[in-house]
């Protein structure tokens, strides 16, 4: 289980860097991929929030699934920004 955190961890720091590069706030160099690689972040946001909302851990449904609105919302956002 450790391992598996240290990799999500490492997947959502990804995913914070392509986000932070299509809002110009980072990362200038990754800009032109960022255009792509935010919508895998919305895609991967969306499955999250399907997920978290179908676990049968109700303090799952109850905490991680309303964080998984929050970045599917903010993620779609700034992908939608120009």
């Amino acid at each position: 289980m450790r391992i598996a955190a240290l990799v999500q961890i490492a997947v959502y720091a990804l995913m914070a860097a392509v986000m932070f590069a299509r809002a110009g706030l980072a990362l200038p160099e990754w800009a032109e991929m960022s255009r792509w690689a935010a919508w895998v972040v919305v895609a991967v946001s969306g499955v999250a929030v399907l997920l978290n909302l179908v676990t049968p851990s109700k303090w799952e449904r109850m905490l991680w699934a309303p964080v998984a609105i929050v970045m599917l919302a903010t993620s779609l956002d700034v992908a939608l920004s120009g």
